[in-house]
């Protein structure tokens, strides 16, 4: 097959930004990625509150390779190729705690330190089988903002180097105080690339959730920073709370009932992004700032109750100034498949994996984050649809995103589709991840 490279012009007309639809759509370009781009990148295998416990594992499925997370020590947390070295049975499922790892086929037994502790009638080999050669191997292991990295290229360069500036933006935010609100994962009607990129840009917003224009003004400029990205608000955008300035609507005298009313969408319709604690300091909003006054004086206000109610709550609150918040952005992309929208005390956070072998389907990872109290986090309770639609809980914006997919998936294969226009302000972030992604994929 002939892969069209990005910036060549077509009987279309596209720009140099435009991005072919064959990564999207054809088995051989998975085949290539399955090959060349998972098993060479650093990507999240799972957070370390998973695995509090010595003992405790989890298990991360990409492509065809199945890694196992485990804490093998206090200190210790280890990464394992997820393989009996007998015969080749995968010897964990799932999440689970374990004293040994276990092959449920002839009974091999591993210490949670990867050293071989059993084989069934080992004297049947004589000398052949050496302890080294008994000894389980594994990716690169790496821990940031309290997730576990892994990267099975062993000659890849170091997890933060990777990360920047990402991880130099948020250095102050303590990511590793977060827990679970809640977590859920589902297959997908579309390519991995497509479930990823409907939260990678802002341009939408103003169709597919256009019952937040009202309360937010949603133009955004879009960033790139290597193989990363964000976008952020414009400089001349209206804060929170005003309308967007698509609409033909006046300004409001008074702006506390707006923002509350923002807080409280984010709150019933998403559950994420903002915490149940930002929200109730969004009412308090009604009750203790006077009408009237400025809406920069409502945010300040704002602001000084959500850090007030989280120090209160024994969670704690992120010392950060005024330029750290602003830098923050509204939306990060993590290449190659992880994607957050942080705020101070929370996050919603995304991870988009292939779906085994069908370039139509993916396993798509919707987290909720949260800052807690210690002691105070709910129990994980990990959720898994194989149709997002079995499932009436995703709230309205995750619905109305996902009811795009599929028939984004099935109109790129027309043949009057013959790649995605993306925006250069707005979706800068979206062609910026094609061009790195072909980069693995298709070489320089």
């Amino acid at each position: 097959m002939t892969y069209m490279q990005p910036g060549i012009a077509d009987q279309h007309g596209v720009r140099d930004d435009f991005v072919p639809k064959d990564s999207y759509l054809s088995a051989e370009f998975a085949a290539l990625e399955k090959q060349r781009l998972w098993p060479k990148v650093w990507q999240i295998a799972c957070r370390l509150e998973e695995i509090p416990k010595i003992g405790d594992f989890v298990t991360y499925e990409v492509a065809d390779e199945s890694i196992i997370i485990v804490r093998a020590g206090a200190d210790d947390v280890r990464a394992f190729y997820n393989v009996c070295l007998h015969r080749g049975r995968k010897l964990t499922e799932g999440c689970g705690h374990a004293v040994k790892l276990f092959c449920r086929y002839h009974g091999w037994r591993w210490n949670l330190d990867g050293t071989n502790d059993a084989v069934i009638d080992r004297e049947d080999w004589a000398e052949k089988l050496t302890d080294e050669s008994l000894t389980l191997t594994g990716p690169k292991i790496g821990f940031w903002g309290g997730w576990v990295f892994i990267n099975m290229d062993q000659d890849a360069g170091a997890l933060l180097d990777h990360l920047e500036p990402v991880a130099s933006i948020f250095k102050n935010y303590e990511f590793e105080k977060l827990r679970y609100r809640w977590y859920k994962t589902t297959v997908l009607p579309c390519n991995w690339k497509v479930a990823l990129e409907a939260f990678n840009e802002g341009y939408h917003v103003q169709t597919t959730h256009r019952q937040l224009l009202p309360v937010n003004d949603d133009a955004t400029i879009s960033e790139t920073h290597g193989p990363h990205a964000t976008f952020y608000p414009p400089p001349d955008n209206r804060p929170v709370g005003l309308p967007s300035r698509r609409l033909d609507a006046a300004m409001p005298n008074d702006t506390r009932q707006p923002v509350a009313s923002f807080f409280d969408m984010m709150e019933r319709d998403l559950k994420a992004i903002v915490s149940e604690r930002a929200h109730r300091a969004a009412q308090r909003l009604l009750a203790d700032v006077p009408p009237g006054t400025s809406h920069m004086d409502v945010l300040m206000q704002l602001g000084g109750f959500i850090a007030e109610a989280a120090i209160t709550d024994g969670a704690g609150y992120p010392n950060l100034t005024y330029e750290e918040i602003v830098r923050a952005g509204l939306d990060w992309h993590v290449f190659p498949n992880h994607i957050f929208l942080p705020a101070p005390d929370a996050i919603l956070a995304y991870r988009a994996r292939p779906w085994k072998d069908d370039p139509d389907r993916c396993l798509f990872d919707v987290w909720s984050l949260v800052r807690y109290a210690p002691g105070q986090e709910p129990k994980i309770e990990r959720e898994f649809y194989e149709n997002w639609q079995d499932h009436d809980g995703w709230g309205l914006i995750l619905t109305q995103d996902f009811r795009n997919l599929a028939d984004i998936q099935q109109g790129m294969k027309s043949r009057g589709f013959a790649g995605a226009r993306t925006s250069p302000v707005q979706e800068r972030a979206i062609s910026n991840f094609h061009r790195t992604l072909r980069e693995y994929v298709l070489g320089k």
